[in-house]
């Protein structure tokens, strides 16, 4: 068979979007056109949500509006709740997530609808609920009692909050909100693009967002984070270099490197990397961001490949307190943002998404009686 050069959709244009773009060669990543250099550690979350999902950063008038929205939003519904519980004894969390909002959809009041208003509202609804979720599958997976969410916090504050079962530095806040912003949005992504698939159709929005949270459950796209933490976990302190290239050796594939569309370092590590040293050095045991530092150096001498941003999110999540099967859970929560601005934005000038595809099996077969076959 022949190569195709076309094979997963590699640099063919599936949609227009104005939400965010990517310079690939000079390692930059905008949304609605702002570097997000220039957005993270300045710009928060709920301000990001507001520009992906509105089309501009609110003033301050607008950013209360926007914050009581999601406060409102934060609540559960009857069928949520009453789920929640047996979900969590039998799903593992991503599985969990996508039947919670699935749930979730049930009982929206704007269910029937892809206007543009209600899709807004449902956006901002569903922004607001994903940590809450999240936290609430973990209490009620490992027993713990629910802790509610704080109307006077902010989506970083609080889900911090509901994970550790306590009141976070200011410090840990700042960290996980200006992650949040890094995570937001990332262009024709594979879930993205699964969601805005799924608008296409017309479905609504709920129906696309579990359509991304399925495609961001795949090891090949969101699980890769957890991953890192995995490996750094399995091999000794002062044998990462011997570990790294072993596995190099064997054929084995070193999870957080490489990207399908930066040709050098990804922007959002550069932050991540940052956070990851000063909560190591906070917390009093620098080890896994050590060990993170001289396997980026082995794994660049070896094969030249920068981290991508699963690498350092990795021991930055871990040092927040975040339990580690729950790293892809929390990209959701961030990546809600940008999925349900993509579904807005598909909605707004639809068109069915039906890509052609290049036969590649046998032709002019002949049709036996099934006795002769």
């Amino acid at each position: 068979m022949a190569d195709n050069p076309t094979k997963g959709l590699a640099d063919v244009v599936a949609a227009s979007t104005a939400l965010s773009d990517i310079d690939g060669k000079a390692g930059r990543l905008f949304y609605r056109g702002y570097d997000i250099h220039d957005l993270a550690g300045r710009t928060s979350f709920e301000e990001t949500a507001h520009l992906l999902q509105h089309g501009t950063l609110p003033t301050r008038q607008q950013l209360a509006d926007y914050g009581a929205e999601l406060v409102r939003g934060r609540a559960l519904g009857a069928l949520v709740e009453a789920n929640i519980a047996e979900i969590a004894e039998k799903q593992a969390p991503m599985e969990a997530l996508r039947s919670l909002v699935s749930l979730a959809g049930a009982e929206d009041a704007d269910k029937d609808s892809n206007e543009s208003g209600a899709n807004r509202r449902k956006a901002a609804r569903l922004t607001a609920q994903q940590p809450i979720l999240v936290a609430r599958y973990h209490a009620a997976r490992t027993g713990g009692t629910p802790r509610d969410p704080d109307p006077s916090l902010s989506v970083a504050a609080n889900f911090l909050m509901q994970i550790t079962g306590r009141m976070p530095e200011r410090t840990e806040v700042d960290f996980f909100d200006e992650c949040l912003v890094l995570h937001a949005d990332h262009t024709m992504n594979a879930s993205t693009f699964a969601a805005r698939v799924c608008a296409a159709t017309l479905s609504d929005m709920h129906s696309a967002i579990v359509a991304a949270i399925g495609t961001l459950k795949g090891p090949l796209h969101g699980g890769a984070n957890e991953q890192v933490m995995r490996t750094l976990e399995s091999i000794p302190a002062d044998g990462v270099a011997q570990a790294v290239r072993d596995k190099l050796a064997s054929g084995e594939k070193i999870m957080g490197f490489g990207h399908r569309v930066y040709k050098t370092e990804d922007p959002r590590a550069t932050h991540l990397r940052k956070m990851s040293r000063e909560l190591a050095e906070a917390s009093g045991d620098d080890t896994y961001y050590r060990m993170s530092k001289e396997m980026e150096e082995v794994v660049f001498a070896e094969k030249g490949l920068y981290p991508n941003v699963d690498f350092y999110a990795a021991t930055v999540y871990h040092y927040l307190g975040i339990p580690t099967d729950l790293f892809t859970p929390v990209f959701s929560v961030s990546r809600m943002s940008g999925w349900t601005a993509h579904v807005i934005e598909q909605h707004a000038d639809n068109r069915l998404i039906r890509p052609d595809s290049e036969y590649i099996g046998e032709r002019d077969q002949k049709w036996t009686p099934i006795d002769e076959r």
